[in-house]
């Protein structure tokens, strides 16, 4: 005889069968009325549409087509006062029944003819721009999770990849007021799990393919995209638009897993390029080329941060990089960056730097390991507490032969052609042939010491970088929202003005960098060597190149004889040379406002035993005077506007856009002056008659007592310059 079944394996299997019952039930009477359900809901979307985006929806015919198939012809959609934005003729969609009875919608079959998406930005007025347009929330505001915002988004997506696809003739333009760019695809199609494609680029100019698997449902995905005989996929727009020329052979991403635990979302992928060629005036002034690069990435996103995590890893050529990157939304934001490398093969490191990036490197030939730490922690709450630190470690590092560029030049005799505005100026020999070449030596203590203290305190104790003076720069460029101060060292402005132009880019900064720390730790020059050249070929006002020059030109002397004030003056135009006249008054002697600036440098030089301490006389302040010849070139500047052009011009590298005073020579001009033509009247400021360090003739009490804030204001900026330096 044979045994019941438990009694919960028999309530069990009722309810299944109740709930198969129920289930065939609501099916049948919803098949029955499914067609009045779908206008229903085709109606409520296009009213939703027009009340939340003023989109103008319009659906020619919509039936079922099978059990679950929804047929939808003659599809628009139209912004209101907008170009048309998306046309369909025909589209037919499946979803799977088990999803969508847990309330997903995940597509099996999806099937599109002849469809155009137009995006068109006339004039500043986009066509799509509903997509950016806040809905008003009048709910109570919840905090977000970003896990949870990320798990649901990523899912959305791959439930909206169908299992087949069949699309026909669907064109993708793009235009605006300077460029445009057509891409249609002719086919595309997922079958088996395998993604093909053909689209043609601007009426056939060239031909893509994306090709590759696509099994959405178990989130493997493996796409590449190319273009056909051995072009490379470029897209025009963007170098029109944003001027990045952008070009490649292949490009492959690869989604391999998604994941959600402890409130962490991980997604894991990789992404690889070859030929990747770059090019942009911020980057650099060349094309760049990266033959191969890939990553290997592990991001995970909690609550209130996304993260780049350590297990992630970037090849570049030849070498292996682990970056971590985080950043942290709430509750304030913080940015940690660390970048970290196993030991180096050192001629592998040169090998995999992208080409056309560092020319004067190219070609090096080295021996030894290296090895690159970094690590970067912003709190934008309390920014003056940045961490910074970076260090290139060397083991039997030394370099065998130099590339394009002799990077041991600068030991003996050579010649010099600056630049202005990207023209040269006349060359200089920098050596003994040259009559105003100054041996180190020669150029009084006063001067390089004063130079020092205000550029490079630890000159000779440091290796060409100062991380404090660097940490202290981010800090000042983040609180300034622009790249205000750079850090430079001695060594780095050495450096700049002898190997590389004087452009603004991020690759010119990163090849400094670099040939700094190759002559630091290769000792290819002497501390001393390297102070001789760069006081002979630094700039000092327009077309004043050398110490020799400068020291004749603002002075009559020679750079051994410049006194104490002199060597301040000469140290205080470094950040600003083009600006040097404007610190003078019309008789020769300087303006108020330096005092202050002379009594920070020269307690500073005191402080390291380079001077005596001076509380009289303001540390040689008192005793500057210009040369003669020089003092009808000094136009009576009101003490307000020579200091703004000056403080104005301390935030830029390269002073070219100053109103230059002079130039070397000058002719005499029998017109009025740059800052008459200015104001519109003449200056009738005549020799200045001092009151509390402010210029007090033919001015009213108002004006008067606005010269003395700007005046304190100057000073107090000078002080914080040099407290961001590290200098106090």
């Amino acid at each position: 005889m044979k045994r019941p079944l438990p009694k919960y394996i028999r309530i069990t299997g009722i309810i299944v069968i109740l709930f198969i019952i129920l289930l065939s039930i609501g099916a049948y009477i919803a098949y029955g009325k499914r067609e009045a359900l779908l206008q229903k809901a085709i109606s409520k979307a296009t009213a939703k549409a027009k009340k939340d985006y003023n989109l103008d929806v319009k659906i020619g015919s919509a039936h079922f087509s099978g059990l679950s198939t929804v047929s939808l012809s003659n599809i628009t959609i139209v912004p209101e006062n907008r170009d048309s934005l998306l046309s369909i003729k025909e589209f037919d969609v499946n979803v799977k029944l088990m999803p969508l009875i847990f309330g997903d919608v995940k597509l099996a079959d999806v099937t599109l003819n002849d469809g155009h998406l137009n995006l068109t930005i006339i004039k500043g007025v986009k066509n799509f721009d509903f997509i950016f347009r806040k809905k008003k929330d009048t709910t109570e505001k919840k905090k977000i999770d970003l896990s949870d915002v990320a798990y649901r988004l990523v899912n959305q997506v791959l439930y909206k990849i169908p299992d087949n696809l069949q699309l026909n003739n669907f064109l993708v333009t793009f235009a605006d007021d300077s460029a445009s760019v057509k891409l249609l695809t002719q086919t595309a199609q997922i079958k088996n799990g395998q993604l093909t494609s053909t689209i043609k680029v601007d009426n056939g100019a060239a031909t893509w393919h994306f090709a590759g698997k696509m099994h959405p449902s178990d989130r493997n995905i493996a796409v590449s995209l190319y273009a056909e005989g051995g072009k490379k996929v470029e897209i025009p727009v963007i170098e029109k638009r944003y001027h990045l020329k952008v070009n490649f052979d292949t490009i492959t991403t690869r989604l391999q897993k998604v994941e959600n635990s402890d409130d962490i979302t991980k997604i894991y992928g990789s992404w690889s390029v070859r030929n990747l060629l770059i090019n942009h005036r911020a980057l650099a002034s060349n094309d760049i080329v990266v033959p191969y690069g890939s990553i290997d990435a592990s991001m995970f996103v909690g609550k209130n941060y996304v993260s780049l995590d350590s297990s992630s890893l970037i090849h570049l050529h030849k070498i292996t990089i682990k970056p971590y990157i985080k950043y942290q939304l709430s509750p304030v934001k913080i940015y940690t960056v660390k970048i970290n490398t196993d030991w180096l093969n050192a001629q592998d490191a040169f090998d995999s730097m992208p080409q056309g990036m560092f020319d004067s490197l190219d070609g090096i030939q080295v021996t030894g390991k290296l090895k690159y730490h970094l690590h970067l922690f912003l709190d934008t709450s309390n920014p003056d507490q940045v961490q910074f630190e970076s260090a290139l470690s060397k083991d039997g590092f030394h370099i065998n032969k130099f590339g394009k560029t002799d990077l041991a030049k600068l030991n003996r005799p050579f010649v010099y052609t600056p630049y202005e505005k990207g023209k040269p100026m006349p060359s200089r020999i920098i050596g003994p042939a040259n009559p105003d070449f100054t041996p180190l030596q020669d150029i009084s203590p006063n001067l390089k010491y004063a130079v020092m203290t205000s550029e490079d305190p630890s000159f000779y104790t440091n290796h060409g970088f100062v991380e404090e003076s660097i940490r202290r720069s981010i800090a000042t460029d983040f609180k300034q929202k622009k790249f205000k101060r750079g850090g430079s060292t001695i060594s780095m402005q050495l450096i700049k003005n002898t190997f590389l132009s004087r452009e603004k880019t991020l690759a010119r900064k990163i090849e400094e960098i670099l040939i700094v720390w190759l002559i630091e730790n290769d000792n290819i020059m002497s501390k001393d060597r390297m102070l001789e050249v760069y006081f002979n070929v630094v700039e000092w006002g327009y077309n004043v190149y050398g110490i020799g020059e400068a020291s004749h030109y603002y002075f009559g002397k020679s750079p051994s004889q410049l006194t104490l004030g002199e060597g301040i003056y000469l140290a205080s135009i470094l950040p600003h040379p083009k600006t040097g006249l404007y610190s003078f008054l019309p008789d020769g002697t300087l303006r108020p406002s330096l005092q202050g600036y002379y009594n920070l440098i020269g307690r500073l030089m005191a402080t390291h035993g380079w001077t005596e301490a001076d509380s009289t006389s303001s540390y040689g302040y008192f005793a500057v005077r210009l040369k003669q010849g020089l003092r009808q070139e000094v136009a009576p500047v009101p003490a307000s506007v020579a200091d703004s052009l000056i403080r104005q011009n301390n935030d830029d590298e390269d002073d070219d856009n100053v109103p230059i005073l002079q130039q070397k020579p000058t002719e005499p001009e029998k017109r009025p002056g740059f800052f008459q033509r200015l104001f519109g009247k003449k200056d009738t400021t005549s020799a200045k008659k001092e009151e509390l360090e402010v210029d007090t003739v033919g001015k009213t009490k108002k004006q008067i007592r606005q010269e003395k804030r700007a005046l304190k204001k100057l000073e107090r900026e000078r002080e914080k310059e040099l407290r961001d330096k590290g200098l106090l």
